[in-house]
This record gives structure tokens, C-alpha cells and sequence, in this order.
């Protein structure tokens, strides 16, 4: 025994399980109960990965964001049935570190050798896409021939983290073969003994205090792509991502959301967990609701593929794309476009 009540498992063959946020076999140690009084769930643990991937969801945030089995386990220690000779986890929090604020700067250029860029391009159209790319501090990286650089700026315009991930400029979907393109800028930079705390991507926009932002309900999606899409298609809301399916869904991460009116768009296959975190949620927003329209409008299929609302929104094409199309099959119609300054009508501004 290592001291500790909570604690990550002892290695023994078999014992590492597939890492529930970058996906790799066999690199996430599952943290136990000394005592046997509660077996968490399969995400409460930490990944080998701490550079590549670095998620680590601690029974700390798991007992924050779960007040309910907070509550039992301190009712059976004051019932002296839970009580050992064992040490707790020390509450010490490492301090959070920050990335230079002009290498956000720096990496908001060659957009052109972007693949995301580009698709998005195709969808929105340029003037739509740098707008958009802007307002969130989307950024390009050498890495992999342009990928793409999502800045993780809180509220209080700190840059927490950038993490780099690659696509592919016709469909849009990440780079997974021949293998996963993502990586973070603290580690290609070499950036030492880095503490990373994750925010909301996007969380930035919060600081914005005019009337016309400030009154926007806020929605969360899980990936930033996926946020960007929906800024584009429904500018009602400002939309934040968490990263993934836990990403920095936490207590600590969502303080921000105080007093805002909030909406979950989670992916199809994360609709049930993220409705288990609306308890933790209500402690902290005015009002928060789970949505349910992709579960109800949803295939069989399109559940089994796990599709988030991105992926909905781009099933019709946008003029942009058609265009697009035109233009790859005859080059010397963006000649003509050029050469007489033509721009695509926006025909629902126009009525």
C-alpha cells in the first residue's frame, strides 16, 4: 500500500486500458479505492502520454463534478465505517503555466497552407473563414504541412495551451492514418517542466462585455472544428468546445459559465454522459439544458458513427462548396471571377 487512499493502479499485465481521450491501447492507468468503498468509472485515471495527450481526471475533479457520491462516502466516514489509517491525496495544486501570447500571433499566417482553412474556404467562403478564424485565434503550424492550431486563451486572455491537430483540406476529418496527427505546442516547443490546466476553447470570447455578445446564450460542443462550423451556420450563440468527451469538462473549467445561460450539443454517442454532469452544471449556471435534437432527427446508423451536430449542419451543401466544385472542374472560372471582381449573393441578406 503506497500511503494514499486514492490512488493510480499498481501495473500488472493487462492492467493499462485505452486512454478515453487520445484513444492509444494500453496507456491509461485507472485510479482505485484503497478502502474498496468506491470503484470509479472507467475515465478517472491518467494517460502515459503526458506531452501528447496529457489527460489526467484526478478522484478529485471525479468527487467535484459527482457532489452526490461526495456526500456518501463522507457520510459513511462519519458513520466510522470508512475510516483508515491510510493518508489522503494532498490538496497542493501545481501552478498553472502560460504560453507567450505573440506565438498565438505568429501562428495566425499562411493560412493558405491550412487544410482546414482551405475546407473551410470551400464552405463559408474566405471572407467568412478569416473572420471566423480570427475571432477564435486559430492558428496554423508547420507540423504536418500546415495543421491546424487551436489556442486554448481564457477569460482573462491567458493562452493555457495550443493544441495541433491535422486535416484533410477536400473532407474536412481529422488525420488519423497512418497515424493520429495531434500534438500540443508546449511539447514540439520543448517548453519545460510545462503544468497544462485546459479551458474552454473559445472561453476567450467570454471577456467580450458588449451588449451584442454578452447577452448570447452560451452552447458547448466537444471538439473545436465542431464549434467553429456551428459559429458559422448559428450565430446566436457563442459556441466553446471542451476538447473531447471529458476533455476540460469539470467543475473547476466551467466556473466561467457563471450566471450564463448555457446549452450541451454533445455527440450522439456522449449524449447520456453529458446529461450526468447537468447536476454539476446547475451549481454554477443560471440556467442549463441538455439538447436532444440529434438523438431524435439521428439514424441508426449516423448514432453508430457517433455524429455531432458539425456533421449535420454540412450534410447540405453551402453555395460555397458548389462553386468550389465549378471551379475545380473549369480553372478559368476563377479567372473570370478574378478578372471582373464577382462575388456570391448571399440570397436570404437579399430579401
Amino acid at each position: 500500500m503506497n500511503g494514499y487512499r486514492f490512488h493510480l493502479q499498481k501495473y500488472r499485465l493487462g492492467s493499462k486500458t485505452v486512454c478515453p481521450e487520445c484513444g492509444r491501447k494500453a496507456c491509461f492507468t485507472r485510479y482505485i479505492d484503497e478502502a474498496g468503498e468506491i470503484s470509479f468509472p472507467g475515465n478517472v485515471g491518467k494517460c502515459d502520454h503526458i506531452n501528447s495527450c496529457g489527460y489526467h481526471y484526478t478522484p478529485k475533479e471525479y468527487f467535484r463534478d459527482n457532489p452526490t457520491v461526495k456526500e456518501r462516502l463522507d457520510g459513511h466516514e462519519r458513520d466510522g465505517r470508512a475510516r483508515s489509517a491510510v493518508r489522503t491525496v494532498p490538496e497542493q495544486e501545481p501552478k498553472i503555466s502560460f504560453l507567450p501570447s505573440d506565438w498565438v500571433e505568429q501562428s495566425m499566417r499562411r493560412y493558405d497552407i491550412n487544410p482546414l482553412y482551405r475546407y473551410f474556404s470551400k464552405v463559408a467562403g474566405k471572407e467568412d473563414t478569416g473572420r471566423l478564424f480570427r475571432l477564435y485565434r486559430v492558428g496554423t503550424s508547420r507540423m504536418w504541412g500546415g495543421a491546424t492550431v487551436f489556442w486554448q486563451i481564457d477569460r482573462n486572455g491567458n493562452v493555457r495551451a495550443g493544441k495541433i491537430m491535422g486535416y484533410n483540406a477536400e473532407t474536412g476529418h481529422r488525420v488519423k492514418e497512418p497515424f493520429n496527427q495531434v500534438s500540443w505546442v508546449h511539447s514540439v516547443r520543448k517548453v519545460q517542466d510545462f503544468r497544462m490546466k485546459q479551458c474552454l476553447f473559445g472561453e476567450h470570447l467570454l471577456s467580450d462585455t458588449s451588449s451584442t455578445i454578452s447577452s448570447k446564450p452560451v452552447a458547448i460542443v466537444e471538439s473545436e472544428k465542431t464549434a467553429l462550423v456551428a459559429a458559422h451556420f448559428i450565430p446566436d450563440f457563442i459556441w466553446l468546445a471542451t476538447g473531447g468527451m471529458h476533455g476540460c469538462f469539470n467543475s473547476e473549467a466551467m466556473q466561467v459559465l457563471g450566471g450564463r445561460e448555457v446549452i450541451l450539443f454533445p455527440d450522439l454517442k456522449a449524449t447520456e454522459e453529458w446529461r450526468q454532469r447537468l447536476p454539476m452544471l446547475e451549481t454554477i449556471c443560471r440556467r442549463v439544458t441538455c439538447s436532444d435534437l440529434l438523438e431524435k432527427m439521428a439514424t441508426d446508423e449516423q448514432r453508430s458513427l457517433g455524429l455531432d451536430i458539425a456533421d449535420f449542419l454540412l450534410m447540405e451543401d453551402t453555395p460555397q462548396m458548389i462553386l468550389a466544385r465549378m471551379i475545380q472542374r473549369n480553372p478559368a472560372l476563377q479567372t473570370f471571377i478574378d478578372t471582373f471582381g464577382l462575388e456570391l449573393v448571399d440570397a436570404e441578406k437579399m430579401e
